[in-house]
């Protein structure tokens, strides 16, 4: 049975300890109709692409944050020389021509896999951008970017509309922080963190620019590419917070910088133009408490319990968000497996893909993709349009409900386990005496006895031999007992 309204009360007080250590805090409901409708059909989709991409795929390192002069492991440069390295990368945009970039192949992929929307790089916290913008020089179309004389040189445009074209929802993905313009990170100051390196409420003029700048950028998406299901914004230290509240919801307390102050980049108005073009659009605000937060997203990480609100888990495909040239992708298993885990608690997956600095993916990349699809067309009445029921995961099974009442036990089986065990069980789940129990891809009903509160489900030897699928199997109960 689905978590009572006093349950979910409860269950938000802790869960919200537990996400303020991902950077998120506690969850604000969403009072618009049009959105509340939108984040329900939002939560059947259950799985998403998203598309981490820049020139830094030429040189395969991390997404912008190696011009960021924080001393982190994971954003380190080889140059010696900041100011040269800064120089160097941001000439990047000059060599960047994916000449084989083909969205249309991406989307079929996606569609094939199962996914139901994606989230495209508009642009991230270098400031570069990846579609057309009348805004700043730094992007995808300016004549100094080879790639600018590609009838396919808005690289967003392109995908939504291929996506789209494919029947997912469209996302895009856009960083509040702009590392590259100068009402960010003036030149007039050194910049020694991700923040912005000038004093806010001394220079409020330059501030309101690049609020201006901001907003002028959201304008040009939500207008000029068709429709738009989620505004996914990254970098929730653009907020407007005391020191404080940033290093507890956001930052954390090992963060060991201290350029930190209010931001507000006035949200409020922002999310009101951007719903005038795109009525219903789903906010994400990435780690900032409040109403534009319309769902939250623990990063690379799947939570330990059920979160009784609109989630999803931003994860990659492999090691790293962006494009590296030795990396490796998760197995078909973990990833099966990883899409199992996060809905049967609720969420969604939104799995990352990084295309190389030609616009290519990996083989690997399509063969876990198609892999997913596989299990999909088999298990897929056990993932979308369901929803969390207790005690969500027993062992290796997840449970997952529909609003009708069937209920889907799928095992998780190990490296070990190609075929299904010959028996599953469950000390909490009961079918109902007149209920059907079957698996998902077999045609006999199965077996089963009820034992205590649980019931122990026996698998056809057929089945056994030779299972529907890989990597999870998928008992479906009718209904269950009262």
């Amino acid at each position: 049975m689905r978590p009572s309204i006093v349950t979910l009360c409860l269950f938000t007080l802790s869960a919200s300890l537990t996400l303020r250590a991902q950077g998120q805090g506690p969850y604000v409901p969403e009072t618009d109709p049009r959105v509340v409708q939108k984040l329900e059909q939002w939560q059947d989709l259950k799985f998403g692409l998203m598309l981490t991409w820049g020139p830094y795929s030429q040189w395969g390192v991390v997404e912008s944050w190696s011009i960021c002069a924080e001393d982190e492991p994971w954003c380190q440069r080889k140059s010696p020389d900041y100011v040269q390295y800064k120089n160097d990368y941001e000439a990047l945009a000059r060599t960047f021509n994916p000449v084989k970039f083909n969205p249309q192949k991406w989307a079929k992929a996606a569609r094939e896999a199962g996914a139901k929307y994606v989230v495209g790089m508009a642009k991230h916290h270098d400031g570069f951008c990846m579609f057309d913008t009348r805004t700043t020089n730094y992007r995808i179309t300016h004549p100094s970017t080879p790639f600018s004389s590609n009838p396919r040189a808005n690289i967003l445009k392109e995908i939504i509309a291929a996506f789209r074209e494919q029947g997912l929802w469209a996302g895009v993905y856009f960083s509040k922080p702009d590392w590259h313009t100068e009402y960010y990170w003036w030149p007039y100051f050194p910049t020694p963190d991700r923040n912005v390196n000038y004093d806010v409420k001394k220079y409020p003029d330059r501030w309101q620019k690049f609020v201006d700048y901001t907003h002028a950028q959201i304008d040009e998406l939500m207008t000029g590419y068709g429709p738009i299901d989620l505004l996914w914004l990254d970098g929730g230290w653009v907020q407007p917070m005391t020191r404080d509240e940033v290093m507890k919801y956001v930052l954390g307390p090992d963060y060991k910088f201290g350029h930190i102050q209010s931001q507000d980049i006035n949200m409020a108005e922002l999310a009101r133009k951007a719903r005038v073009h795109q009525p219903g659009l789903i906010v994400v605000d990435r780690a900032v408490y409040g109403k534009y937060q319309n769902y939250l997203t623990p990063e690379n990480v799947v939570p330990e319990r059920m979160l009784p609100y609109p989630w999803e888990s931003c994860i990659t495909a492999t090691t790293s968000w962006s494009f590296t040239f030795e990396d490796t992708y998760k197995s078909s298993r973990a990833l099966v497996h990883m899409l199992v885990d996060v809905v049967s608690k609720g969420g969604n997956l939104l799995l990352n893909i990084g295309p190389g600095p030609d616009g290519t993916w990996h083989d690997d990349a399509y063969d876990r993709l198609a892999q997913i699809g596989a299990w999909l067309k088999v298990n897929g009445e056990a993932i979308y349009a369901t929803r969390p029921i207790a005690p969500y995961k027993e062992g290796k099974v997840c449970l997952t409900s529909t609003k009708e009442g069937a209920v889907y036990a799928v095992y998780l089986g190990d490296e070990d386990e190609e075929n299904p065990p010959s028996r599953i069980w469950l000390s909490t789940v009961k079918p109902d005496p007149g209920a059907s129990v079957t698996m998902l891809g077999v045609k006999e009903d199965l077996k089963w006895e009820a034992v205590g509160k649980g019931v122990i489900v026996e698998v056809p030897p057929s089945a056994q031999k030779q299972g529907p699928c890989k990597y999870a199997w998928t008992v479906k109960i009718s209904r269950l007992a009262q």
